[in-house]
């Protein structure tokens, strides 16, 4: 008499490196990625448009790597469209080109998509790859939104990075996950299009994440995987064009995702602060940083009508969401003094 005994099938993974100008990263951090222990699993790197030789110097140098090549930089978001549109796997890992990863670094967050069919994308715990002990900018331990969708994370509010101490290593639904290391199931990535190409870079993992949230999927924090994430790869933390790039996107995205109603007072008071922020640029002499906010609102402007177009009609009230602090992230750092996220009162 025989027993059968149904073993479900280890879902495939590719884990898919945007590179753009990054041999120098490519060869400090690759290598750790090709030594990656996960039984289905396809490196790939995915060259926007490259001029330096980091593409002949993958293949040239890692002959287990796959590499996509674009005929242009079409940026981080519209960028990684066209990659995965080539690449057919269970689960895309959108891996940055400056994260260093240990070598069982998949498999605990894979286990977690996997048990609840309702989770369409996760993120590990991201720690700075220049002091292990903390946690880095880029994702901490899982995205928050404030009432005011600004965004922050659990291990970090605005420039404030906390030591880890343990004090977040419990599994939890979050708002958005990390785009430094972005866990999605295919399927779920082609149900909502992908990233918004419009974003260019900065935020695109946030809009995402919301697009699936308002389709009632969740987004996931594990803390039994960790990467180290070097910061700043491509765009400089003082740069004037992240400026740009994070006001104006933080408007879309409320614009995309937000009931109408909701969407018009939410951004009347962003843009209300962000004046703020604009004459604080200005009183301290960063006239670029100031020129950076006005352009960003300006840009918003223009494009509302196209804007308008991306609306599904399944915006929920995202107050409604789990990962959504239902006060301001801003009086609370700035008045009240508050730099952990554990003391804020959710």
């Amino acid at each position: 008499m025989s027993i059968l005994i149904n073993v479900k099938p280890v879902p495939s993974v590719a884990v898919v490196i945007l590179n753009w100008n990054g041999k120098e990263l490519l060869s400090r951090f690759l290598p750790g990625v090709v030594k990656t222990r996960y039984e289905h699993l396809q490196v790939i790197v995915g060259d926007n448009g490259s001029t330096d030789d980091s593409v002949a110097f993958v293949e040239a140098n890692f002959p287990s790597v796959s590499v996509i090549k674009n005929d242009s930089n079409y940026g981080f978001a519209e960028g990684y469209n066209r990659v995965l549109s080539r690449v057919e796997a269970d689960y895309y890992i959108l891996l940055n080109s400056d994260v260093e990863v240990p070598e069982n670094w998949i498999a605990p967050v894979i286990a977690m998509l996997e048990a609840d069919p309702q989770v369409a994308a996760a993120q590990p715990k991201v720690k700075w790859q220049l002091d292990k002990s903390k946690f880095e900018y880029a994702g901490a331990a899982g995205g928050f939104l404030d009432i005011n969708a600004f965004p922050f994370c659990r291990g970090r509010i605005f420039d404030t990075l906390e030591t880890d101490l343990g004090q977040y290593n419990d599994a939890r639904e979050v708002f958005w996950a990390s785009g430094a290391a972005f866990f999605v199931r295919k399927k779920h990535w082609d149900e909502v299009g992908g990233l918004d190409p419009d974003l260019f870079a900065h935020m695109e993992e946030i809009d995402l994440c919301w697009r699936l949230k308002n389709k009632g999927y969740k987004v996931m924090y594990c803390p039994d995987a960790e990467v180290y994430h070097v910061g700043a790869g491509t765009l400089a933390a003082n740069s004037p064009y992240k400026v740009f790039l994070n006001f104006r996107n933080n408007l879309i995205i409320m614009q995309k995702n937000l009931p109408f109603f909701q969407a018009v007072m939410a951004i009347v008071v962003r843009m209300t602060l962000d004046f703020i922020a604009l004459l604080q640029f200005l009183a301290r002499g960063e006239t670029k940083f100031a020129t950076a906010v006005n352009k960003a609102h300006y840009q918003f402007v223009k494009r509302i009508g196209k804007t308008a177009k991306k609306r599904t009609g399944q915006q929920v009230s995202f107050l409604n969401h789990t990962g959504v602090y239902h006060s301001s992230v801003v009086w609370a750092f700035f008045i009240k003094g508050v730099r952990k996220f554990s003391a804020l009162k959710f």
